[in-house]
């Protein structure tokens, strides 16, 4: 497959797994609603705060939407969007690696971006994503005015790239039908099987077998025109003449048609790649969304709602996570939360606290701007917000020791699954089973015993404990704790294999 290279190419392939593992802490003064709220307010790089991610999130992401700065050599109010080639390459490319592996099997994601890289990001997100995961990309109209005083043509659209993280495993919803596309379905002669609109007889496939005059009940003698065919059998056009799914116009002596029952339509349509400014908004629409939750916020080109609303009914369910890491004014957690998905959004600059925290505010007190109306959104829920803290791990690597059960368990099943680790309500020393191996962790008290030789150390007491905790798991299973009492033989005929904290947890690339 062919690749992009870059001057700084090799070196920025590697960026994600040198990005160090930050923790997260949580900031309950600017968070906003029910305490218990999955949804996350993130303020800091967004590099880092998806690796600090990895661990809790890797592979449960439903959807991920961005808009990333588009490079267009101008300055933007937020963020510097004036960033030479291949210094946005060198941005980009980490962060897409990161977000592949924070969607699941069955998610997708989708990035917002003009002409100015789109050609370029798409050849990267080939790399990235795999060609054979390439969806579409879609076409959106953000201004519905001509620019007369551009030097060569007005920009009126945006382009909205989609890939799925596997494309044999995509789930995409159809969208709903609404009133204009019903609008064609009548039902002027009050059949009891409801509204319905004329389709062919004919066809343009067929052989001159399938040309002959044919007489219906009425008397009516049709036969398809040149170059067309009968479309159904003769048993078939018999068996719609008798139960009346025939129309001969008013008079009785039109062209015959079949009648297509607006009962009969699957209720949702598969999505088309053009997406224009009367059905999803414009960038002015856009503007007039956040003047009004927060009248002294402005952003250059903020999405409507609308826009990101069909992007979420077409990748997700309520319920699903969506993950944005260009947060920017909000409106991708916006959406997510009116529309009953959980989300995690992400934004460097003191604007996630100066707009971003407070237009989320208004959501949950009820806010009925956007999509509100359509949704029936009345209010509810809540969000965390948080910082990102210091690394978990030191300049070698090696974990902090001031760092608490819960995160070390999740880097240490993460290290050594690759899977994501769900913390059960009651913290326990085993950590589950995976593909016939268990792994436990004996740190931080959590046998609620921190003496020396207590309760972070391997000995027959608190292996006893793992075991009980392990509830019947009697496999193979490795260990880590601050020692171990028990020699080679006795690890061997145990079936453990220990690892000593915290020299041997280590950042996992």
């Amino acid at each position: 497959m062919p690749t992009l290279h870059w001057l700084t190419r090799d070196e920025d392939i590697g960026t994600a797994s040198r990005a160090p593992y930050r923790l997260l802490e949580e900031a309950p003064e600017l968070s906003a609603g029910e305490a218990a709220a999955d949804n996350m307010l993130i303020q800091g790089d967004n590099l880092e705060a998806l690796k600090a991610l990895l661990p809790f999130y890797a592979g449960r992401v439903k959807c991920v939407y961005i808009d990333p700065p588009y490079n267009t050599r101008s300055a933007f109010a937020h963020y510097d969007d004036n960033l030479e080639h291949a210094k946005w390459l060198a941005m980009m490319w980490p962060r897409l690696e990161l977000l592949r592996d924070l969607l699941a099997d069955d998610g997708s994601i989708w990035v917002s971006i003009d002409d100015n890289e789109s050609h370029y990001l798409k050849v990267v997100m080939d790399e990235v994503f795999g060609r054979d995961n390439f969806i579409a990309n879609f076409v959106w109209q953000k201004k519905y005015t001509r620019a007369n005083d551009a030097t060569f043509v007005s920009d009126n659209h945006d382009h909205i790239i989609c890939f799925a993280k596997d494309r044999e495993r995509a789930s995409f919803r159809g969208i709903q039908r609404d009133e204009k596309q019903n609008k064609a379905y009548r039902n002027p002669d009050n059949d009891f099987r409801g509204p319905w609109k004329s389709t062919p007889l004919h066809a343009k496939s067929g052989t001159e077998k399938n040309r002959y005059p044919y007489t219906f009940s009425n008397g009516f003698t049709w036969i398809p025109p040149v170059g067309t065919y009968h479309r159904f059998s003769r048993e078939t056009l018999y068996e719609l003449d008798r139960t009346g799914q025939l129309w001969f116009g008013t008079k009785g002596d039109a062209t015959p048609s079949r009648k297509s029952y607006l009962s009969q339509v699957k209720q949702t349509v598969v999505p088309v790649t053009v997406w224009l400014h009367d059905e999803f908004g414009s960038n002015h629409d856009a503007k007039n969304e956040n003047r009004a939750v927060l009248p002294n916020a402005y952003f250059d080109t903020p999405k409507p709602e609308k826009l990101l609303g069909r992007i979420l009914e077409i990748a997700t369910d309520p319920g699903d996570l969506v993950l944005d890491s260009f947060l920017g004014s909000g409106t991708t957690a916006a959406v997510a939360h009116k529309m009953g998905r959980r989300w995690i959004g992400i934004e460097m600059g003191e604007h996630a606290v100066t707009h971003c925290a407070p237009r989320l505010a208004k959501v949950i007190e009820g806010e009925q701007g956007g999509i509100s109306g359509a949704v029936g959104w009345k209010g509810g829920g809540g969000f965390r917000f948080h910082r990102l803290g210091p690394p978990a791990f030191d300049a070698e690597g090696r974990i902090r020791p001031d760092v608490a059960f819960p995160v070390l368990a999740a880097h240490v099943w993460f290290a050594e699954t690759g899977r994501p680790w769900t913390a059960p309500a009651e913290p326990t020393p085993f950590l589950g089973a995976h593909e016939g191996r268990g792994y436990a962790l004996l740190y931080n008290g959590v046998l609620r015993d921190r003496s020396a030789g207590g309760g972070n150390v391997l000995t027959r007491r608190t292996l006893a404990a793992v075991r009980a905790a392990a509830r019947g798991f009697d496999g193979p299973m490795v260990v880590y704790a601050a020692r171990s009492a028990f020699r080679d033989a006795t690890l061997k005929a145990e079936g453990l294999t220990f690892r000593q904290t915290p020299y041997d947890v280590t950042a996992r690339a």
